[in-house]
């Protein structure tokens, strides 16, 4: 009885050795998003990039994470051609995930791709009106036709993502001074002085700001 008594407790310190093993190298296991939310995104290219060789394609919502997290990490690296080839590999296999969607038009954007990037981001608001970026998307759009000397059209994008994001300052210097362009000073004014109510030391509001009051 005691050896029975003395065995049965080896094997369940054994099995809980063991599982207390396996949970710490889970737990250990790098996790690429909370990577890319601390700033660390080499690391999380790293991590997205091994994920992707680990999951077959029949795991399409876990590499789909894998590939959202690796083109949010090259972006902020600014490595553009290569945010622009994961993306696209992405797409033959998952034509139509939004993030993936996004994270292309973003990449031909900071590519100097206007017309291309414009596009894409037409085709993430048809695919979803309320998404998760639809500030950013507009907000992209705003910068693209301000490149395209097409003011009017930059003034509904910014306003429409500064519908979604309003405390955003930036993006309401960008309305002011797409207004400026099309000699709407009285919008423009607004725009700057919302701008300068939200972020004080905004030198780009601020200049904005005197440039239409001295028109």
């Amino acid at each position: 009885m005691i050896r029975s008594s003395t065995g049965f407790i080896f094997g369940l310190i054994v099995v809980c050795f063991f599982s207390t093993v396996f949970s710490l190298g889970a737990q250990q296991k790098p996790d690429a998003l909370e990577l890319y939310r601390q700033g660390q995104y080499e690391q999380a290219v790293q991590v997205c990039l091994l994920e992707l060789q680990e999951r077959g394609t029949d795991q399409s919502k876990l590499r789909m994470d894998s590939f959202t997290v690796l083109g949010w990490s090259y972006i902020r690296l600014g490595q553009y051609e290569n945010a622009l080839t994961s993306a696209r590999q992405a797409r033959n296999e998952v034509r139509y995930d939004i993030r993936i969607v996004e994270i292309e038009a973003e990449a031909l954007f900071y590519l100097g791709r206007n017309l291309d990037a414009l596009t894409l981001f037409e085709e993430y608001i048809s695919l979803s009106p309320t998404g998760e970026r639809i500030d950013v998307v507009y907000y992209f759009m705003g910068e693209i036709f301000l490149r395209l000397a097409e003011f009017h059209h930059a003034d509904i994008a910014f306003s429409t993502a500064l519908h979604h994001s309003p405390q955003i300052a930036r993006w309401w210097a960008r309305l002011g001074y797409a207004r400026e362009q099309f000699a709407d000073m009285e919008g423009a004014e607004q725009a700057y002085s919302t701008a300068l109510d939200l972020q004080p030391s905004l030198e780009e509001a601020r200049v904005g700001l005197e440039r239409v009051r001295g028109s």
